[in-house]
């Protein structure tokens, strides 16, 4: 495209952003690399879907495997605290991959949204006047549209906040019963560390959990439906 040529192109002119229109009346080179485009996103969107699966799969089978353990005789109650750190672990893994995912998914939900929907139903027009323009800048300059915290706080609504709220659960249950003669907070002592700042340290954590899940904040992140 020449100088002249990009200075006239103008992606909210409405023969520019209604090519669904033209992909329906006629078939045009820009609607064919579309439809390959389209293919593409939709592969890389599954990939990455099903690599957010493996990890949320890989977290519980663990966390399963220190929860009976935990409960063995030979079990103690520090375990199911290393079950807390490994599901963290696993929450940051996803949380990453998550961001990834979005990228993928938003621009899906572009070409659904502004090409395909206004093909189907052209009298509805686009969502985005300039939906081109993003695109092309996403292309440019691809980055990440979900800020971390946002992505972890939708893991944890998701599934992981349960997860951890089990293992917490698990673990005042557990200190409970493994030495009946002595208090449970003294049964929370690791090492020369005491009972209190191991259940201090807990609180904080999972108080800090709670406000990362709930704390208002703008969405970003692009889903199909309004979930959590």
């Amino acid at each position: 495209m020449s100088t002249d040529d990009a200075r006239r192109f103008d992606p909210e002119a409405p023969e520019e952003r209604e090519i669904g229109r033209e992909m329906v009346d006629q078939s045009t080179g820009l609607g064919s690399v579309m439809a390959h485009f389209y293919r593409g996103e939709m592969d890389r969107v599954t990939t990455w879907r099903q690599r957010l699966d493996e990890t949320t799969t890989w977290a519980v089978t663990v966390i399963a495997a220190l929860l009976a353990y935990g409960f063995s005789t030979s079990g103690t109650p520090a375990i199911l605290l290393a079950g807390i750190v490994v599901a963290t672990i696993f929450l940051v893994i996803e949380a990453r991959r998550y961001q990834d995912y979005d990228v993928f998914r938003s621009r899906v939900r572009i070409l659904q949204e502004n090409l395909f929907a206004n093909a189907l139903n052209p009298s509805e027009g686009v969502e985005q006047r300039d939906w081109r323009r993003q695109l092309s800048e996403d292309f440019r300059d691809p980055t990440l549209r979900i800020p971390f915290p946002e992505a972890v706080a939708r893991r944890l609504r998701r599934i992981y906040l349960w997860l951890l709220l089990l293992l917490l659960v698990t673990w005042l249950f557990r200190l409970t019963t493994i030495a009946p003669d002595k208090t449970w907070i003294n049964n929370a002592a690791m090492g020369i560390v005491p009972g209190s700042v191991v259940l201090g340290v807990v609180a904080v954590f999972y108080l800090g959990l709670l406000w990362l899940t709930f704390r208002p904040r703008e969405r970003h992140a692009r889903e199909d439906f309004d979930r959590l």
